[in-house]
């Protein structure tokens, strides 16, 4: 029998809140995933490059774990969240040369993130930990906070913008000073590899998406430019050359462009999601079901949520496993029973779901025929398989999240991602330099540390840090204090 509502007011989505729990999933199974213990665990706990018990890179090792899946969805949904930023810019009537300045500016921020995070970094400071390296550590993270935190409107006060330029010249004479124990101090090199990646994408996927707008067509035209590019790269001539040169490569290089292949296919969901948000909607509070009346029942939408979790599970057990073909057929077949589950969309949420799905299918069959190509898909050195497997996992999960959030209205099921998602520098920086560095100096980190030496305490350890981290920076987004670049 088919859900019914009473009549209700007009509404427009202000936020993409399964967005947001799609980052927020993405940055803390990051998290959890550097902090479980290695050596005792099973293969699949770790990246798949790197097994136990010896952890050593095989760059010859195919599969793909949950571990190389995280960086994939953050990079994605990084992806799916430009249209919705430059979009607003663009009606608040921005100009071309403002957006653009704003974008360079954004890679600046991102990339001096990176610079000087991982330079208050404890293990970088000094691997002996003493309370003097906890102590550098902790006050690198409230220059951090100081330095890139947005305040909340209501605090609106000149003097908060002398506090952020106070912390700037105090982060400047930090690392002037600071010395570590192999020698020398400040580097430009000495920087956290995945904020400069990030940066580099936000600035290049934030320019394509500029300039093809309007044209989907000459996005993917792009993107057949950078897969030419990238493929070419793997053979001697200039194009190779030009791969491998950056005039400052501590900042900036090619091949890192090629994560492009994750940002771009996340700026066409991007735009499918802004669409959506900027049309009209008739609400019932008192119902899980929006108006108009669905043509899917709640079952039928709880059967979506398990099927996009199942395809996402079969992937990563076949994948690893190495069970190929069978994999890829056992998916296609689920996909199958995914398109007539998402079929006869009646209204603009359901629409948007389809469009993800057939997208998401695109995607997840051109990464499966990629598979056997480069040795099988890989994260280290990443493959093209990687990409596009990893960009039809995003929007599954994304679909998945979009169901729970905006049609079931369960968004506190998912509220902790939510949170986190909105504010996830502050969980990507968290754990190392504020909950290590508070149980470093109170001599609890030692103690714990040495009482959690089993697999299972070690596991139970790391689920402990990512939910004291999850909460702390659910607590901060609640009161409107957001790390921004």
């Amino acid at each position: 029998m088919e859900n019914t509502v009473k009549p209700a007011d007009v509404t427009f989505q202000n936020r993409a809140y399964a967005l947001d729990a799609l980052r927020g999933f993405a940055i803390l199974m990051m998290v959890f995933s550097g902090l479980i213990p290695y050596k005792v665990l099973p293969a699949w706990m770790y990246h798949a490059q790197e097994p136990p018990p010896t952890h050593a890179f095989n760059p010859n090792l195919a599969g793909l774990t949950w571990v190389d899946l995280v960086f994939p969805l953050f990079l994605f949904s990084m992806g799916a969240a430009i249209p919705l930023a430059l979009s607003r810019r663009l009606e608040r009537g921005w100009s071309m040369q403002k957006i653009i300045l704003s974008i360079f500016k954004r890679g600046f921020l991102l990339g001096a993130f990176a610079i000087f995070l991982q330079h208050i970094r404890p293990h970088k400071i000094n691997p002996s930990l003493t309370t003097q390296t906890w102590l550098i550590a902790l006050l690198g993270f409230f220059l951090l906070f100081l330095m890139f935190v947005r305040w909340p409107a209501s605090w609106a006060n000149s003097r908060l913008k002398w506090i952020t330029l106070s912390a700037w010249v105090a982060a400047v004479l930090l690392l002037a000073v600071i010395q570590y124990p192999k020698g020398g101090g400040f580097s430009v090199e000495r920087s956290d590899i995945i904020l400069v990646l990030l940066a580099n994408v936000a600035v290049f996927g934030s320019l394509v998406w500029l300039f093809t707008r309007s044209n989907w067509l000459l996005r993917l035209g792009f993107l057949g430019l950078l897969l030419a590019f990238r493929l070419a790269a793997n053979s001697d001539g200039w194009v190779d050359w030009l791969w491998s040169f950056s005039p400052a490569p501590w900042i900036f290089k090619f091949e890192y462009l090629q994560y492009l292949f994750l940002v771009i296919p996340g700026t066409i969901a991007g735009d499918f999601i802004y669409s959506w948000m900027q049309a009209p909607k008739h609400v019932d509070e008192n119902s899980w079901i929006e108006k108009p009346l669905y043509n899917w029942t709640k079952q039928r939408l709880l059967s979506i949520v398990g099927l996009m979790f199942t395809i996402c599970l079969i992937l990563l057990i076949g994948l690893q496993a190495r069970w190929i073909w069978q994999t890829t057929l056992f998916t296609l077949t689920l996909c199958l029973v995914g398109w007539f589950l998402l079929s006869k969309p009646t209204n603009e949420t359901e629409i948007l779901l389809n469009k993800l799905y057939l997208w998401g299918v695109y995607w997840l069959g051109l990464g499966l025929l990629f598979e056997p190509y480069e040795g099988g898909i890989k994260k280290d050195p990443p493959t093209m398989s990687y990409y596009f497997v990893n960009t039809g996992v995003a929007i599954f999960i994304l679909i998945a999240f979009t169901i729970i959030i905006d049609i079931l209205k369960q968004k506190r099921w998912v509220q902790i991602l939510v949170d986190n998602g909105q504010n996830p520098m502050i969980a990507y920086v968290g754990v190392a330099n504020l909950i290590w560095p508070i149980l470093g100096i109170t001599k609890l980190y030692s103690w714990i540390i040495s009482n959690t030496k089993t697999s299972e305490l070690g596991i139970l350890r790391a689920v402990v840090y990512t939910c004291v981290l999850a909460c702390i920076v659910s607590f901060l987004t609640r009161k409107k204090l957001f790390l921004r670049t």
